[in-house]
């Protein structure tokens, strides 16, 4: 039963990731872009049925040079991006085939992504409506102004960052983006303000996001750990 899409998050700037030659989601980590990790993953997943990736405009070239049999390989679709991230999803969404229940958001720049942890997900989601991936925070958290001077301490009881992939009814999806306003920052903010509980199943720090090119480094480590290669037999 193949009624899950994916839509593939990778239309971003890349500016931190200080690489003048490529963007993060197109650098090689363990010997293959950073974006196919993940969609190899999803690819080989029992219930998933459609692979989405929004790319940004200025990248369609570069993607059809160097990508083509990869995305072809993996039934990746792509689609171009917009100005914001929720601009991009929102383009992705108009693709997504109209008897897929579920779909799911996933940072093409978290390549870890385990199966444990996607099936994890998915069955709460399914039990739920929505659901993401994310970790409770540990460390001591500070609030700063703008000079990074500490204005007060946070209690951390209770916060969660959020990981991806995140998964909602397909239904509770469009429905959400039809009244989305401002600049939210994921997708699970969006379902949050249409008013639809989100449930958080807690993932790994190893589910890391690249941001920088140390975050590559760590991203490469975990690709190589036994556990990697246990729930992932085809990498």
């Amino acid at each position: 039963m193949k009624d899950i899409a994916i839509i593939l998050a990778a239309a971003g700037k890349s500016s931190r990731f200080k690489d003048p030659y490529s963007k993060k989601v197109f650098t090689l980590a363990s010997g293959k872009p950073v974006w196919q990790h993940s969609a190899q993953l999803f690819s080989e997943h029992p219930r998933i049925g459609q692979i989405i990736m929004a790319i940004a405009p200025e990248d369609k070239e570069l993607v059809q040079e160097k990508f083509a049999g990869n995305l072809s390989m993996l039934c990746v679709e792509v689609v171009l991006g917009g100005a914001e991230r929720f601009h991009s999803i929102r383009n992705a969404l108009e693709k997504v085939r109209p008897e897929i229940q579920w779909i799911g958001v996933h940072d093409a720049a978290r390549p870890c992504l385990t199966k444990q942890s996607l099936d994890a997900v998915i069955a709460v989601a399914v039990r739920t409506g929505a659901a993401i991936l994310a970790s409770p925070i540990r460390s001591t958290v500070k609030r700063c102004s703008s000079s990074d001077k500490i204005l007060e301490t946070v209690p951390r009881e209770g916060l969660w960052q959020a990981q991806t992939p995140q998964i909602f009814k397909a239904s509770i999806l469009r429905n959400a983006y039809a009244k989305v306003q401002g600049n939210p920052t994921d997708d699970s903010q969006i379902v949050e303000l249409s008013g639809t509980p989100v449930t958080c199943v807690e993932g790994p720090e190893s589910n890391i996001k690249i941001t920088t090119k140390e975050d590559l480094r760590i991203a490469e480590a975990f690709l190589k750990t036994p556990q990697r290669s246990r729930d992932n037999p085809f990498f």
